[in-house]
């Protein structure tokens, strides 16, 4: 199975994320994450761009909102040819089915492969104690992340964007074969920033991590090609 390291070209233009990527000597073998910011302002074009290099893209736009217009929304990030995207588990079992056909009718569009479909189950930026008084989820952060990856298991997700502190609850609960995809990941010495449940890469790899992402310990690395092998070095033991 791919156990991809996913660099998150948080950028706001492609003039600058192009210039990010020509600083590797092969950028055809990346992997990448195209969130909000970066898709917003430049549109499916980016996408095409990068898959045009040989880019693998996971686009991360985290739609949450009623089945139909998810559906319809999956269908065309379907025909974007991406490898993976990205619903909120929260918005229910009727919402991730149809995720699911609106990517496998897109994909078919295309002659294309449908993207794994990964739902969120709480965010990396969000504690406990938060989920509890903002979101008035009465459980545990452990029992809410277990809940939702199996909602999301049973209704066709391939697997869940989470911390990797929760991937053995999730592969417990939902089956080795359901991805946990890790973003939050820091080296010892990065700052924390705004993500509050974060691991090394290595820790993610003991704790059965299937991918990592990886943001500023790369993108703001004085040689981010560096930085990438001192990652893919750890993650891969």
């Amino acid at each position: 199975m791919m156990r991809p390291i996913i660099i998150a070209l948080d950028f706001k233009n492609q003039q600058i994320c192009f210039d990010f990527l020509n600083r590797f000597t092969h950028p055809e073998d990346l992997f990448v994450k195209v969130g909000m910011e970066l898709f917003y302002f430049e549109g499916p074009s980016i996408i095409t761009k990068l898959r045009k290099m040989g880019v693998k893209v996971f686009l991360d736009l985290k739609l949450y909102d009623i089945p139909h217009t998810v559906e319809k929304a999956m269908e065309q990030l379907g025909r974007l040819d991406v490898q993976m995207t990205t619903i909120h588990a929260a918005g229910g079992s009727e919402m991730i089915q149809a995720a699911k056909r609106g990517l496998v009718a897109g994909s078919k569009a295309i002659n294309g492969t449908p993207a794994k479909l990964l739902a969120v189950t709480q965010l990396t930026s969000t504690s406990e104690a938060q989920m509890q008084s903002e979101q008035l989820v009465s459980v545990s952060l452990k029992k809410s992340v277990t809940h939702l990856a199996k909602l999301a298991a049973a209704n066709g997700a391939d697997g869940t964007i989470s911390s990797a502190l929760e991937t053995p609850l999730i592969h417990e609960a939902a089956g080795n074969q359901f991805l946990c995809i890790n973003p939050g990941i820091r080296l010892k010495n990065n700052s924390t920033d705004d993500q509050k449940r974060i691991t090394t890469p290595a820790q993610a790899r003991e704790l059965g991590s299937n991918g990592i992402v990886v943001g500023r310990a790369i993108t703001q690395a004085e040689d981010p090609q560096a930085a990438y092998q001192i990652i893919k070095q750890e993650w891969e033991g």
